[in-house]
């Protein structure tokens, strides 16, 4: 356990940082998984819209810095690259 304040109070910041965190990558993985649910359904309007909320769940979980830029587009261009192969 922490002593000094500053250490304590860092405790503090760092619990409620970690759960905010934690619902942003919970909601953008949320997003993603409907996609996946949509496009194994064979449901192109579903997917596509669920698509849309999944691409700003994510850009949103990056701009909060809770992944990394980098697979932000990798899962973007994933789960486009499913909906769009769907015919």
């Amino acid at each position: 356990m922490p002593n000094m304040k500053n250490a304590k109070k860092k405790v503090k910041q760092i619990a409620k940082r970690k759960v905010e965190n934690n619902e942003y990558k919970a909601s953008m993985r949320t997003a993603m998984k409907n996609v996946e649910k949509a496009v194994s359904a064979n449901n192109k309007e579903e997917a596509t819209a669920n698509l849309k909320t999944a691409i700003k769940r994510i850009d949103k979980a990056v701009s909060k810095g809770v992944v990394k830029p980098n697979t932000c587009a990798r899962n973007k261009s994933r789960l486009t690259k499913k909906v769009n192969a769907m015919e």
